[in-house]
């Protein structure tokens, strides 16, 4: 069956969390919905539910997801029921989040004749306790599903804001294991990635400011060895590929040298380096894309807000801009 706009399919997360409330708000911009075919994989109940709190009147139609109707235009909710969604990590839900998870890579992953595959995947915030309670617990979080289950040798998270964005070299990894995973392929290869990745988004040279490990990007060694030892030699190999990379720079004086257009991408070295300044900047319009993968994946860059879950107080407005990003990257307008 072929559609005239691109196919989405987009996971509402943890059921207990704000997934199920951004998505039904993000979707309830008729322009944005206009633009795509969007496949909800969750649970309908609470999708409805939060749709009521906000005062959304309905736009969707729902489909058993074991069912063999198939998706129309416009917006389907692929019902598969929770027995409850407390606002709290539980086995259940994380069991619920991960198979949905798990049937969007491989709507994505189909063939495009197809009458489920779709063009991209936009996941809603996951709990990783949750997910590590229902057994699940070898993937820390999506990049790394994703990454196996598509094969996908080389993978990195990828930030995008209207005023930065960044690139981490390592993502879910305990600070104190930070100097042990950095080598100079892995910098090097992030790098690579994430050039590739802002080319795709249109920027045909990217500019690409890389951070240093340490304070001061290491003051020639006076502040540990990393800087030089490992970060030097990878920026120099990315050079050496044509790709217009500095550093390392201070982290603390790079980003706002991004920020005044001075840099398209800034690689970091861990993830709070990264993600610190991208959410104080534009928490509620930065996406996350996993970058390297074969299919197109973005995220709102927040996570399952237990605290405020069921109150209809969550913003939609990252993930309006990663349903936004995800439909772009398609090449669709």
């Amino acid at each position: 069956m072929k559609h005239a706009r691109p196919s989405i399919a987009i996971t509402t997360g943890d059921p207990g969390g704000i997934g199920p409330e951004v998505a039904v708000k993000a979707l309830a911009d008729p322009a944005l919905r206009g633009r795509a075919r969007c496949l909800v994989l969750g649970p309908a109940g609470e999708f409805e539910a939060a749709a009521r709190a906000a005062g959304i009147p309905t736009f969707w139609t729902v489909l058993p997801a074991a069912g063999r109707a198939l998706p129309g235009e416009g917006v389907t909710v692929l019902d598969d029921p929770v027995a409850a969604a407390p606002a709290a990590a539980n086995a259940e839900s994380g069991a619920a989040s991960f198979r949905w998870v798990e049937r969007a890579i491989s709507m994505a992953m189909a063939a495009p004749a197809d009458a489920l595959h779709v063009d991209a995947i936009v996941t809603g915030p996951i709990s990783k306790e949750a997910w590590a309670l229902a057994g699940h617990g070898d993937f820390p979080g999506h990049t790394e599903l994703l990454a196996e289950r598509t094969g996908a040798a080389q993978h990195g998270m990828m930030f995008v804001g209207p005023r930065l964005r960044v690139i981490l070299a390592t993502a879910h990894v305990p600070l104190m294991q930070v100097a042990g995973c950095l080598t100079v392929e892995r910098v090097a290869q992030t790098v690579e990635l994430g050039a590739a990745a802002c080319r795709r988004l249109g920027i045909a040279r990217p500019r690409i400011a890389v951070c240093g490990l340490n304070p001061h990007a290491g003051e020639n060694g006076l502040l540990g060895d990393e800087d030089r030892r490992v970060i030097a030699p990878a920026i120099a190999r990315a050079v050496a590929a044509g790709i217009d990379a500095g550093g390392p720079y201070p982290a603390d004086a790079v980003f706002s040298a991004a920020v005044a257009g001075r840099y398209d991408l800034v690689v970091a070295m861990y993830h709070d380096q990264g993600l610190i300044p991208a959410k104080v900047l534009d928490r509620d319009r930065t996406v996350n894309v996993t970058v390297g993968l074969p299919i197109i994946r973005t995220s709102p860059d927040h996570g399952t807000a237990f605290d405020i879950a069921g109150r209809n107080r969550a913003e939609d407005g990252s993930m309006k801009a990663a349903i936004d990003l995800a439909i772009r990257m398609t090449g669709a307008a």
